[in-house]
């Protein structure tokens, strides 16, 4: 596998300019952008510098680029590009892709109850294994998200799912099954910045405990954001800290 083609750079590129022209075509409508809930969907172009320090193999690090494009309040669809270095193989070049689906069933069921969300979530294996840039699975999941209000200032956004990965091809393996479980907080300490904190635990072959904790600075209202993250997997002892920028469209 090639690590990086022309063809894929095409695919990145053009995908964000097919969401610039098609915001461009709708107007100037003002949205009022309140990212602190996770169920509120907005067209979006993220960039993450990212650093993976891992315990049992080298660390690996460079840029993840997201395009979120929200054909309407109620669906999104998110891709998911990172290009990756690996300080042992000494490889650089593009890593798995992902692609999640994001669906508001219903909003504002009573006072606090805000939304149940479905979603579906495919992360493919088009990085090189070899140059260790790849998990070599698919790894498929669907499920729903709750949004329950406790404050003003603090949410809840609880989610199970089911998880299937597949059997790799490039190591002894087996395609595996299970459910994953998280309890996403989101604290907003004013109305431009905010904090999530979302314990994770996944049940396949082993249990794996991870998390995310991610804080978030509006710095221009419905417009820019920047944010800073700790994405730990603690059973595999990796850590991975990521530096972000959001721009709403």
């Amino acid at each position: 596998m090639k690590i990086i083609t022309k063809n894929k750079y095409y695919f990145f590129f053009t995908l964000i300019f097919c969401v610039l022209e098609v915001n461009a075509q709708e107007g100037n409508t003002e949205q009022t952008v309140d990212a602190s809930k996770p169920t509120n969907l907005y067209t979006q172009v993220n960039g993450q510098f990212e650093y993976q320090s891992r315990k049992n193999n080298p660390d690996i690090y460079g840029t993840r680029f997201n395009v979120q494009y929200a054909f309407n309040p109620d669906n999104l669809l998110l891709v998911e590009v990172p290009f990756l270095y690996n300080e042992g193989t000494k490889n650089f070049g593009l890593s798995d892709i992902r692609v999640r689906y994001f669906y508001a069933a219903k909003r504002n069921i009573s006072k606090r109850l805000i939304a149940i969300a479905p979603y579906a979530d495919i992360t493919i294996p088009t990085g090189s294994f070899n140059n260790g840039l790849s998990g070599d699975v698919w790894s498929m999941s669907a499920g729903l998200v709750l949004g329950y209000v406790l404050t003003p200032k603090i949410a809840m956004f609880p989610g199970v799912g089911y998880v299937h990965v597949t059997k790799p091809s490039n190591f002894n393996g087996t395609s595996q099954n299970g459910i994953n479980f998280q309890t996403n907080l989101s604290i907003s300490f004013t109305q431009r910045a905010f904090l999530f904190v979302n314990p994770i635990v996944t049940f396949l072959s082993n249990t794996t405990w991870s998390g995310e904790f991610n804080f978030n600075y509006m710095v221009t209202p419905n417009k820019f954001k920047v944010n800073a993250g700790y994405f730990p997997i603690f059973s595999n002892d990796i850590h991975t800290f990521r530096l972000g920028l959001t721009l709403f469209l």
